[in-house]
């Protein structure tokens, strides 16, 4: 399917004609709301043009519908009042079954883009870094699970992390999923077993901050529909099973000032350039602020733990896996060039909204002229408490109530990113709090494994 540039009535009608020429007879819009929980609409193709400039009609408790089905509402999200979900027609992608997708975003009535909407955050970001001089381009990686269709634990020969068996145990899956991202032309770069049993992580190339997101929940939507097919379901929850490894979702992020990367042909460490470790520094040090956006959920803190590589202590480090912000450095084994690793993210999270965070921070520490904190070369975990607070390593809180109230009263990260995005993360995420206040591990685990699958 081609991208289409323009909006207009021209471009509507040439999207439409190809879409029936392709046999589509049905076109998803989506949107991620703060629960990190993906919602649609879905119109006969006939209406694509008023699904891209009237929009469909979605309640404002679109931003806070929670992972149990239920409703955050906030002082100024309420049963009252009405959005519309317009769909962006550049991001159109045909599907099997005579389905097509869209990513969306939530106006208000007037027209005025909504300030709960993740999408739209994402792209005023993009915009400010832009508007600096920087361009910046984001790769994802995706783990998820395989699981029965009501969420057990699938039966399964043994198991080998990172072995071949998985791949040729789960071969026919593993191909209907190529096949159908190589349909809707996403280019997956490398898929491989991971650690968990039926655990899979595969990766997506860099591309630009909104175009990388749509990508990933383009990507959630094929997993999820290949997994039906062959009789399972995919669950991208942070912790599926309790007593082994969680799923992550790790963003890589390079930026470029008048064409140049600021992460390599620097005089700093590995070649970073000053303004690209400004950037770091802002990460390093606005982390903790933004945390609720990268791994605010009722089940992100069970997966943040040291020896887990899940990035649990606060530093960088040269292809470290235990640090919150991982260096990978150009050369002919990386061919993307150099790029910085926030390995903290998990599924759990709204895509859009950890771009928009871990950009925001960066540009935040470039402005303010951070500075590089030193490199930690080797595992945190393997230096002396005294160690650690001499070379200021901490690890990052794993408390879900701890992490949404620093994010409810950060300065930080209402100055960078709104009150309105905020709030609704911080209803949702306490909300998830008090539903599972007295549930067990396993039982938490269980009750929400397929809470963010699609």
């Amino acid at each position: 399917m081609s991208e289409f540039a323009s909006a207009g009535d021209s471009a509507v009608a040439k999207a439409q004609h190809e879409l029936q020429e392709a046999g589509v007879r049905t076109v998803i819009g989506t949107v991620v709301n703060a629960s990190g929980i993906t919602l649609a609409k879905s119109v006969p193709v006939a209406r694509l043009k008023t699904f891209q400039q009237s929009g469909m009609g979605a309640a404002p408790v679109w931003h806070v519908f929670t992972i149990d089905g239920g409703i955050a509402f906030t002082d100024s999200i309420t049963t009252v009042g009405d959005l519309r979900l317009k769909i962006d027609i550049a991001g159109l992608r045909v599907l099997q079954g005579g389905r097509a997708w869209a990513p969306g975003k939530l106006f208000e009535q007037d027209g005025a883009a909504s300030p709960a909407c993740a999408r739209g955050l994402l792209a005023t970001v993009d915009g400010s870094l832009d508007e600096a001089g920087y361009q910046a381009l984001v790769g994802h990686e995706l783990e998820f699970f395989l699981v029965a269709p009501d969420g057990s634990a699938l039966e399964t020969t043994p198991w080998v992390p990172y072995g071949a068996t998985g791949l040729l145990d789960r071969s026919e899956f593993l191909d209907d999923l190529l096949s159908l991202l190589n349909h809707a032309g996403i280019p997956m770069e490398q898929i491989h077993a991971e650690y968990g049993r039926n655990q899979f992580e595969f990766s997506l190339p860099p591309a630009s901050p909104v175009e990388a997101a749509d990508t990933v929940v383009l990507s959630k939507i094929i997993v999820g529909i290949v997994a039906r097919a062959h009789g399972m379901q995919a669950s991208f929850s942070p912790l599926p099973f309790t007593g082994t490894v969680g799923n992550g979702a790790h963003q890589h992020f390079s930026l470029h000032k008048n064409g140049l990367p600021l992460f390599s042909g620097g005089s700093g460490p590995h070649g970073i350039s000053a303004e690209g470790g400004a950037a770091m520094g802002g990460i390093i040090a606005g982390i903790p602020d933004v945390q609720g956006f990268l791994t605010g959920s009722v089940l992100s803190g069970s997966r943040l733990t040291p020896g887990s590589w899940s990035g649990a202590y606060l530093c960088w480090g040269l292809e470290n896996r235990e640090a919150s912000v991982r260096f990978l450095n150009e050369g002919k084994s990386n061919p993307h060039g150099a790029n910085v690793e926030v390995k903290i993210v998990d599924p759990s999270s709204n895509v859009y909204l950890a771009s928009a965070a871990i950009l925001a921070i960066a540009l935040d520490g470039i402005r303010g002229g951070r500075q590089l904190p030193a490199e930690i070369p080797g595992d945190p975990g393997r230096l002396s408490d005294d160690e650690r607070r001499r070379a200021n390593v901490r690890l990052l809180t794993n408390s879900p109530s701890a992490i949404i109230d620093t994010l409810d009263t950060s300065r930080l990260a209402r100055g960078l990113l709104g009150d309105a995005i905020v709030d609704a993360t911080v209803a949702v995420r306490r909300y998830e709090q008090r539903i599972a206040a007295d549930l067990p591990p396993d039982e938490l685990s269980e009750r929400f494994r397929l809470a963010w699958s699609i």
